[in-house]
């Protein structure tokens, strides 16, 4: 017959908004938005809409945001911005909402995480590379996405470590962003010096588009010249030139987890045990394409 529920007054009756809120680092990054579906369909599942913040890495904007959420009610928050800080959290934790954290440099401020194993996948990668024969790796990362460019560089680290090859100083960069322009930045930093490395590792797929382009400008050929990496699989990684060669996460799937995790905080039965601590690690693969091969040297 055409009636509509009230949302508004089902709230006030349920003391529940059916709303969850959603804080990402950046809308832009393809990377979130894949999160953001997988988040979004369990959420469906249980009834329930989003409410979808980006903090741009700006902790003014953080607090607005938190504020917001908190002036709408919402039911619980998912924390994918990988910078928010411990002090907007705390704003959340103290009206308490429950709050699950995706990769977050916070997140021993915090019960319920959900984590891919970065360091495992950076491993991985020079694991891979040295078997191409690489010897002269570089590292490029994101100065702003705290644990996350720290675990993959630390992954990085043990695995030159754990085949006795050194990293000269200058073959870490980092730069303050995870864009295509940050990762040109990055790229003309390591076009200065005078003993090119064979191979760059890239913090994420979107930083490695902009190498791939500052190669290429270059003049330089990949991977005859030069071997990139990059990290995440975004849909776009596939349709580069060459394909890159990346390190898949399952994004959705982390996503779904962190939905089911907080819908299952939400139930009446599991928040009287709300002081119990639950960490999940998830695991993703290796995925090679056309941007890796020898090192020239060797090829030759």
């Amino acid at each position: 017959m055409g009636y509509q529920p009230n949302a508004a007054a089902r709230s006030l009756k349920t003391n529940r908004s059916q709303v969850l809120g959603v804080i990402v680092s950046s809308l832009a990054d393809p990377f979130f938005s894949e999160i953001l579906t997988g988040i979004e369909e369990i959420a469906q599942e249980g009834g329930y809409s989003l409410f979808i913040a980006a903090s741009q890495n700006d902790s003014n904007r953080e607090q607005k945001i938190v504020q917001t959420m908190l002036e709408h009610r919402v039911d619980g928050v998912i924390l994918c911005s990988v910078s928010f800080g411990e002090e907007q959290g705390r704003q959340i934790l103290e009206n308490s909402f429950p709050v699950v954290v995706v990769n977050n440099q916070a997140a021993g401020y915090f019960r319920y995480s959900i984590y891919h194993d970065d360091v495992d996948g950076s491993r991985q990668l020079t694991r891979y590379l040295i078997k191409l024969g690489h010897r002269k790796i570089a590292y490029l990362g994101n100065s702003t996405a705290g644990r996350t460019t720290l675990d993959r560089l630390a992954g990085f680290r043990l695995e030159m470590n754990a085949n006795g090859l050194n990293i000269p100083t200058e073959y870490i960069q980092q730069v303050p962003g995870g864009s295509p322009e940050c990762g040109q930045v990055g790229i003309d930093h390591f076009l200065q010096l005078p003993h090119l490395p064979s191979a760059i590792i890239c913090f994420n797929d979107m930083m490695a588009i902009g190498v791939l382009r500052g190669l290429q400008q270059a003049g330089l050929d990949v991977p005859a010249d030069i071997s990139v990496t990059g990290f995440d699989n975004i849909t776009f990684s596939a349709y580069t030139n060459p394909p890159l060669t990346t390190f898949d996460q399952p994004k959705r799937y982390i996503g779904a987890e962190a939905a089911r995790l907080l819908l299952g905080l939400l139930k009446l039965e599991i928040r009287e045990d709300i002081e119990e601590t639950k960490i999940k690690l998830l695991k993703g693969n290796l995925l090679v394409r056309k941007t890796t091969a020898p090192p020239a040297e060797q090829s030759d």
